[in-house]
Order: structure tokens, then sequence, then C-alpha cells
């Protein structure tokens, strides 16, 4: 049954795909147009979905990023606080948070299963850094390799979805040396506390990262905790056979890894690297990163059926 007084506003992200995206227009505003409660805003640079978030925010606006994690990046961090509900039109490269939320992987030929949709409260990740600088993610965060990788994705536009992450990691662990790091976790009844190079660190509040690898098998949405994932300095020659258990999430049994459920994260780097959040690359990182759960910290649309790969209609 569709929610009485609502809107729904879909920011669209011609970008997103590496720019694939942007075939889908006609025929999502065909779609949209057919309906006296929807409106479509199309994004024409970085921040638009943000913005365009930020200026329709009101009760029962119901906000549908489409796109890919980079727009549902923009769009949490546009709305947290208010009582706005977000939904997922997932049509960027990767889509990791959504196979977190919807790991169902049901297709829908159109946007109807939005009206009937129920509504999930789900955890986010808030990170401080650079002394004033503060953003929130809805799925992960990574600093150092994956920070890189993601850097290198962004640069390469010739390859889309997991072939994309497996080049950038190959191209990045050519050059790559552990990250000496001081990190200390707050778990809920316990403080932990290494000092060591780290070969790869992960916080992630979703399962999956980089298209499929499972990162955090046992993430939670709703725990109020996030999945720390930190491996160890190892040779890079070693690096792939980790690589394989990533994907299939059994590096969590390895003694070089540790995997564990935090409250909150302290991170100190002493020389410039390189951040990801939610796949959006922050460069030139250095000294204290300070990474909170926020139990509870967006609503998002969620049904039976799961939002995962929209099939544009012929």
């Amino acid at each position: 049954m569709t929610h009485i007084n609502s809107r729904y506003i879909f920011i669209f992200n011609p970008a997103a795909d590496k720019g694939r995206a942007a075939r889908k227009a006609k025929w999502l505003q065909g779609l949209v147009s057919e309906r006296a409660d929807s409106a479509m805003f199309t994004t024409t640079c970085a921040e638009d979905a943000g913005e365009i978030a930020c200026s329709e925010i009101s009760e029962g606006t119901r906000l549908i990023a489409c796109g890919g994690d980079g727009t549902l990046h923009e769009v949490v961090n546009a709305v947290v606080g208010s009582d706005v509900t977000i939904g997922i039109l997932p049509i960027g490269s990767a889509n990791d948070f959504n196979k977190t939320l919807n790991p169902q992987n049901r297709q829908y030929p159109d946007i109807s299963h939005f009206f009937n949709a129920g509504t999930k409260k789900v955890d986010i990740g808030c990170v401080s850094f650079r002394g004033t600088e503060q953003l929130y993610f809805i799925n992960s965060l990574g600093i150092g390799f994956t920070g890189r990788i993601a850097e290198r994705v962004k640069r390469t536009f010739w390859l889309k979805g997991e072939l994309a992450y497996l080049y950038a990691l190959l191209r990045v662990l050519v050059g790559y040396s552990p990250v000496k790091m001081h990190i200390k976790i707050t778990h809920e009844k316990s403080v932990q506390e290494l000092h060591e190079p780290v070969f790869a660190f992960s916080v992630l509040n979703g399962k999956i990262e980089g298209g499929k690898f499972k990162i955090a098998p046992d993430a939670d949405l709703s725990d109020g905790l996030l999945d720390v994932c930190i491996l160890k300095a190892v040779p890079k020659h070693e690096f792939i056979r980790y690589a394989l258990k990533y994907l299939n999430g059994t590096h969590i049994n390895d003694p070089k890894v540790l995997y564990c459920k935090a409250q909150r994260v302290d991170v100190t780097i002493e020389g410039p690297d390189v951040m990801h959040i939610d796949g959006e690359v922050y460069d030139n990182i250095c000294g204290k990163i300070v990474i909170l759960a926020v139990p509870e910290g967006v609503v998002m649309l969620c049904d039976h059926p799961v939002i995962s790969s929209i099939r544009e209609k012929s």
C-alpha cells in the first residue's frame, strides 16, 4: 500500500557507473512522470545530490538515490538528523551497500516497488579528520591500501564494476608498503590497541566492499556497532592469497587478520595517505582520525524483495 502523504524525490546521477547511468535517464523520467507524488532531479556535478537532498527535506519526503554508493553517500550526509527516509535505485558500478541492505538481489523492471516498501532504521558511521572535517558513511571506510584502490578506481574509466576494482588492486599492490598506524579500538566492554605496520585497514557498516569482497561477513546494520577488519603486515606476494579469502569472508579466521566489533576506532598515521569514505576519495590524510558508530542513524526503504539491480526497459 502506498504511503499516504509521502512525496518521492528521485535524485538521478547520470555520471554513476562511469557515465553509463545516463542511458537510463529517459526510462526513469518516463516512469516518474506517471506519478503525481513523485519528481525527478538530475545532478550536474559533484555534490549536487547532497544539495538536492538538502533542499527537499520535509516531513513525509522519501529520497531515492539513483546512482552508486557515492550518490547514496551524498544523500545520507545531507539528511542525517532528519526524519527523511532514503531509498536506493542501484545503477552504479558496485552498489556495495545495497548488497547488505537487500541481499536477495532481486531485479525490478520499474520503480513500483518503492511505493509499497517498508522502512528500516540502520546504523551509520561518523568519521572526524583533519581537525575540523566530519562526514558520515553508510557502507565502509578504508585508509591506506583500500583508500589507494578507491583512488585508482576513480581514474580507471575504461573498466566498470568488479573488474575496475581488481585492476586497481593489482596496480596499487605493485608499489605498496604497509602503513604504520596507531589504532585504538573501543569495544562494548574493553579497549584494544595496536601500534604497528598495517597492510589493509577497513571499518565497515555493510558486509561488502569493492563489488564482491566480503570484508565484514558478520556485519549487522542494526547492531549499533561497526566491524573493523585489519590485515597486519604481510609480504606483498602473499596478499593475493588474502584477497581470495576476502572474496568468501574466510579471512576473519586468519591469525594475521584482526576482525572485531567496535563502538569507536581512533587511528593515527604520521605521513599523508589516502582515505575513502563510501568510495569517495580523500587524499593527504594524516594525524588523528576518529570513527564512531551511530546507531539507527538513518531510515532506509526496505521491502521484502530486494532492490539490487534495476534493468532498463528496452
